[in-house]
């Protein structure tokens, strides 16, 4: 593993000496012994998290818009200058080979980013077109800045005031901190107010110090993935390769999963103009309908607690998110083997501010409806039993400041 641009900034603050491998380089899985602070920081103040190792793309040319509308699911052409699409993109067979966000820059210049390498099938799809596309990863730091008090301290910091005060959600402007230029967008991955901010890497320790510096007074505290990870779940947000498998990495068809599958139909714009990749395939899905749905589920605390109870056992809570497969069952149907399977739960946790075991699940479209009641395998001291759990609306929090 390598450092990103910010690794001589929070190794330093890296007490637990915890480190993930995120696409080769070394992110900090938590700054302290304990990731609490660092989630409450989410969700009470702002959090500093370093999101460099994100892949990411420029397009440009005379046909970037027409790309960009081959390649995702969306429309393109009704992206302004200054919009962010989050969106899927898909193989012909409309199955997702990777999910991330899409930023119009000016009329003729796109930036994508992914969580996977993307070079070759956006080249691929760009054949016979008038585009360049150039892998900026490694010339591009990223840092999001999330949490109710993030717009404080980027006001203390950004020239621009007026324009980050008025900047909508999903929306990218340019912008200035002591003199540095970099793009603030109005996004993030924790479901919360929240800003992601994307420099030249030569810029990073700096501007990492200016909002540390900044954000003193707001209890600005770096956050890495074990406090983030919950976050999105909270979110309802999928992680790649851990709630859906992408086209490339399965090994059977049955491990693919569509846009309307992963509860991201809303993303799929079938009467665009421009033809793009799936488009046919979805097509007859939307008709047809799909093998799966994605929901949110609520495991009930007092049948866990019960089942525990029975081998006199206080209730057991995952204090991290788990990321594993977990079947699920029909409450009321039964076959010869026992419980029926209707599929399986992606990654869950307890939900610190919600105080709610929660989790994504894949799970097939006639169990999905809000409300119905179902089962989840769960292991009390050694022993998989059957937990009363139920499909409930996600986002699971979803606060009115993440758009305000």
């Amino acid at each position: 593993m390598i450092g990103t641009p910010f690794h001589n900034r929070t190794e330093a603050l890296c007490e637990s000496l915890n480190w993930r491998n995120w696409a080769g380089y070394a992110a900090a899985g938590k700054y302290e012994l304990s990731h609490d602070r660092e989630y409450y920081a989410i969700r009470n103040a702002a959090a500093l998290i370093d999101v460099s190792p994100l892949y990411k793309y420029l397009i440009q040319g005379q046909d970037a818009e027409k790309f960009v509308n081959r390649l995702i699911t969306r429309n393109a052409s009704t992206c302004k200058i200054g919009q962010v699409l989050y969106t899927t993109w898909c193989n012909d067979d409309g199955m997702v080979i990777d999910d991330g966000t899409v930023s119009r820059l000016d009329e003729s210049t796109f930036r994508i980013t992914a969580a996977e390498p993307n070079l070759r099938w956006f080249e691929d799809t760009a054949f016979g077109m008038d585009v360049t596309i150039t892998d900026i990863s490694a010339e591009l730091a990223a840092l999001a800045l999330q949490g109710p008090l993030s717009r404080d301290i980027l006001l203390t910091l950004v020239a621009e005031k007026e324009q980050l005060t008025s900047l909508k959600y999903f929306y990218v402007m340019d912008g200035t901190i002591n003199g540095r230029s970099l793009h603030i967008s109005r996004t993030g991955y924790t479901g919360d107010l929240g800003y992601e901010l994307w420099l030249p890497t030569a810029d990073a320790e700096a501007v990492w110090d200016a909002l540390m510096a900044a954000g003193a007074g707001y209890e600005i505290t770096p956050a890495g993935i074990l406090a983030l990870d919950i976050a999105r779940i909270e979110a309802g947000l999928l992680m790649i390769d851990v709630d859906y498998t992408p086209a490339r990495h399965a090994r059977i068809p049955s491990q693919k999963s569509s846009p309307f599958e992963l509860d991201l139909g809303w993303s799929v714009d079938l009467k665009k103009p421009m033809n793009f990749n799936g488009r046919s395939a979805l097509t007859r899905e939307k008709e047809k309908g799909s093998r799966w749905a994605t929901v949110g589920i609520e495991i009930d605390y007092l049948d866990l607690s019960a089942a525990f109870a029975k081998v006199n056992l206080p209730p057991a809570v995952p204090h991290e998110a788990w990321r594993s497969s977990v079947p699920l069952f029909a409450k009321s149907r039964r076959n010869r083997s026992g419980l029926q399977q209707i599929g399986y739960a992606t990654s869950g946790c307890f939900s610190p501010i919600l105080k709610r075991y929660i989790a994504l699940a894949t799970i097939k479209p006639e169990f999905a409806a809000i409300g119905t009641d179902i089962l989840i395998q769960m292991s009390v001291e050694h022993t998989p039993l059957p937990i009363a759990a139920q499909v409930v609306k996600k986002p699971f929090f979803d606060p009115k400041r993440k758009k305000a």
